[in-house]
This record gives structure tokens, sequence and C-alpha cells, in this order.
């Protein structure tokens, strides 16, 4: 299982950006995916998950985020977005996509960090 993370970059506070998560010699649709960040100092913290379409296809997203981002999944290009929207200095950070410690297709609660990839970089700043 491998995942890259793509699509990170400078934004002003109250831009967007949307980042892009693909999948090498897998089908992605397979599995939960959740995407992670870890800001300089802080603990790595999830922001959302997607259920594999095959379950359920539940969204599920940290309270911080709530409301700002959302994720999707395009299961002919074998990828998840997070789209980020009205973006704050404290959402600056790596972001990571992952399946779920346990390579299920439902989103687990709290969040568990499974296999991930390379990341990207995210700031949010004037």
């Amino acid at each position: 299982v491998q995942l890259q993370a793509s699509g990170g970059g400078l934004v002003q506070p109250g831009g967007s950006l949307r980042l892009s998560c693909a999948a090498s010699g897998f089908i992605l649709d397979t599995y939960a995916i959740t995407w992670f960040r870890q800001a300089p100092g802080k603990e790595r913290e999830g922001v959302a998950c997607i259920s594999s379409s095959t379950s359920d296809g539940t969204t599920l997203y940290a309270d911080s985020v709530k409301g700002r981002f959302t994720i999707s999944r395009d299961n002919a290009e074998n990828a998840v977005y997070l789209q980020m929207n009205s973006l704050k200095p404290e959402d600056t950070g790596i972001y990571v996509c992952a399946t779920d410690a346990h390579g299920s297709r439902w989103c687990d609660t709290p969040f568990t960090f499974g296999r991930g990839g390379t990341g990207t970089l995210v700031t949010v700043s004037s």
C-alpha cells in the first residue's frame, strides 16, 4: 500500500486549496481513507475520513475543520480529495493520507493511522 498526497502550497487566510491522494498499485476504494496533518511541535491530528463506497461511504470530520473541509472520492481517477476552504493559520502543517490501523473499509472513531505515504505541505499565512 503506497499513498501519495499532493496539492499543498502557500495560501492566505480565508483562501482555499484542494489536496489529492493517489494510490500506487491498488484500488483506493478498497479502504477507508483518512487525511491527517501535523504542525511543527504538535501531534498528528486526523481531520477527515471517508469510508469505502463498498461499505457506506460515510464521511467524518474533526470539529476543527467541520463546515470548512470536504473529503470526497473519485473512483474513476482512483483518488481521494480534501477540499479546504476558509483556511486559517492553524491549518498549517504537513498533510498525509492514510488507511486506518486495521485496513478497514469503515472509518475508525477516533481516527487511527495505518499506512500512509508522502505528505504535502500546506502553509496558511499572510
